[in-house]
This record gives C-alpha cells, sequence and structure tokens, in this order.
C-alpha cells in the first residue's frame, strides 16, 4: 500500500468504493441478463404488443412524478422557489441520478439550484435531508398500510424474543456511533429546526408531505398500468407493495438510478407470486422505460440547459 493512498481524502476513498460496487453490481447484472436473455426477449416482444392505453396513463403518470417531486422540494423549505426553473431542475435531477450511484447527482443538482435561490450551502442539504426524511416516513406507511391490505405478500422473518433484543441492542449502538461526534448532532439539529419552520407554516408541511406521497403513490402507479398493459395477473395493491418493498431494498446498492439492483429486485418481486417470468420482465422493462431510458436524454439536455443560463 502506498503512501499517497494511505493519505487519500476519506470523500476519495468512498467514492472508490461506491464506483467499484456500482461496477460489481453492474457485470452480476449483465450476467443475470444474458443467462436469461430468452426470457427477457420474450418479454420485450410482449411489452411491444401491449396495450396502449394502458401504457400512455403509465407515461402521464411518470412525467406527473417530476411534479411531485419539485412540490415536495418546495415544501421542504420555508422561503418560495421559482416554479418553472424547479420543476426543469427536478426533471434535470432525475437524469443525473441515472449517471453517478447514490443519488449523487440528484442530491448535487437540487444543492446548486437552491444554493443559486440564495440558500446557503448547509441550508440547500438539511433542505434536501428534510425531503428524503419525509419520503422515507411516507415509503414506510405505505408498506405498512398495503402489507395490512395484502397479507402474506411480503414474509417477514420470525425472530424470538432474544433475537429481537440483539437486534435493537445492535441498532441502538448503531445510531449511537454517529450521533456521538458533534457535527452530526449539529446537523441532525439543523434537520430538526428546519422540520419545525416548515411544520409552523401549514401550506409548506402540506406541500412537504402531499408531494412525497403523490411521488411515491405515482411510481407504484406506472408499474400498475404497465402490468395492466402486459396483462400481468396481480392486483394493483400487491403490485404497489412489491415495487415499494423492492425498490427499498434496491436502495441499498449505491447503482446510478437502481440500474441492475432495481431491475432485478422488480423481477424477482412480481415473479414471487406466482406471474410468469415474460411477464414480470415486460413489467420491469416497461418501467424502466418510461421512468429511465426515455427520460434521460432530454433530462441531461435540460441539465446542460440550466448550468448555461447559470440556474444550476
Amino acid at each position: 500500500m502506498t503512501a499517497e493512498h494511505v493519505l487519500a481524502p476519506p470523500h476519495r476513498r468512498r467514492a472508490f468504493w461506491h464506483t467499484a460496487l456500482t461496477l460489481a453490481v453492474l457485470v452480476g447484472a449483465g450476467y443475470l441478463a444474458r443467462r436469461h436473455w430468452p426470457v427477457l426477449e420474450t418479454g420485450a416482444v410482449r411489452l411491444a404488443g401491449a396495450d396502449q392505453g394502458w401504457l400512455f396513463v403509465a407515461a402521464s403518470a411518470a412525467a406527473m412524478t417530476w411534479l411531485c417531486a419539485a412540490l415536495a422540494q418546495q415544501g421542504a423549505v420555508t422561503a418560495g422557489l421559482p416554479p418553472g426553473r424547479l420543476v426543469a431542475a427536478q426533471f434535470a435531477a432525475s437524469a443525473a441520478n441515472h449517471v453517478l450511484p447514490a443519488g449523487l447527482g440528484a442530491g448535487a443538482v437540487n444543492i446548486r439550484f437552491l444554493m443559486r435561490c440564495g440558500m446557503s450551502a448547509g441550508r440547500a442539504a438539511t433542505a434536501l435531508a428534510v425531503k428524503a426524511a419525509a419520503g422515507g416516513v411516507v415509503r414506510g406507511a405505505l408498506i405498512a398500510v398495503l402489507a395490512l391490505a395484502c397479507p402474506g405478500v411480503l414474509l417477514v422473518p420470525s425472530l424470538s424474543g432474544g433475537g429481537v433484543a440483539v437486534v435493537f441492542i445492535v441498532a441502538a449502538g448503531a445510531g449511537a456511533v454517529p450521533l456521538s461526534s458533534g457535527r452530526c448532532r449539529r446537523v441532525l439539529g439543523a434537520v430538526v429546526a428546519d422540520i419545525r419552520a416548515v411544520h409552523a407554516r401549514p401550506r409548506r408541511a402540506a406541500a412537504l408531505w402531499g408531494g412525497s406521497l403523490a411521488f411515491a403513490a405515482l411510481h407504484c402507479a406506472v408499474l400498475i398500468a404497465v402490468t395492466q398493459a402486459v396483462a400481468l395477473p396481480l392486483s394493483p395493491a400487491r403490485v404497489a407493495l412489491l415495487y415499494l418493498a423492492a425498490s427499498s431494498a434496491a436502495a441499498l446498492l449505491p447503482t446510478p438510478g437502481g440500474l441492475g439492483s432495481l431491475d432485478a429486485a422488480l423481477a424477482l418481486a412480481l415473479t414471487s407470486p406466482g406471474a410468469p417470468a415474460s411477464g414480470a420482465a415486460s413489467a420491469v422493462l416497461g418501467y424502466r422505460l418510461l421512468t429511465m431510458w426515455l427520460p434521460l436524454v432530454p433530462g441531461l439536455l435540460v441539465l446542460g440547459l440550466l448550468i448555461r443560463r447559470r440556474a444550476l
């Protein structure tokens, strides 16, 4: 090990491991795609002959997600943001998120946009944390409600009393380590202060929670509409629950836009209830086409335009 490697800044080492993990996931996804190519090919053919009306519904829901992301971002700050540039920034952020791992692209775009709107870097980062926290709470609540509505879909491993105690101790210890640092406590305090400031304004709070809820619900609606288009025999509530669970699990792997990890998790989740593999492949391909591949180039063009106009 060289001295240069030892003295490398922590963020460079984190970037290295993020990149290495991303490449590993992509290589694994490529191997699985090659191994199951006949299923993917059949799924693509099935998607090409899917119901056009349902695909239009899916495309409309996908387009609305950027408006909901903009609404949630406005709700996360007390100051007013320019509506047009805010929506454009969310569209550009989604494209950047498909290029860089672990949400770094979307985070960088939104922080730069908020700073251009007059916020400090710390306040901009805190606003993103407030939005992310609301999104996580909404996603968890939706999973809990849908799990009660669709019992038996999510298999939770049973733990004894001792196992629960061990999990609780480990979780508490893991949370106590970062909280022991003064910097982390200051950041957490700033997030809590901004959450209180936002909720002191009912319109901002409604925008934050309403936008976060609509964002998650519309992504579920995209996949539900695609499954209806390819005649996948699954109920809408089950599809929504499977999507939320699969996307939450895929978020643990820092690949660009969940590339590979989300596709595999969705395909596995949709086939677990006994649905045909070709139909699940069609649904995943259609969902990714509408939410990632088709908006990617226009989103990058909007990103370049915002940078050229110094909006970022």
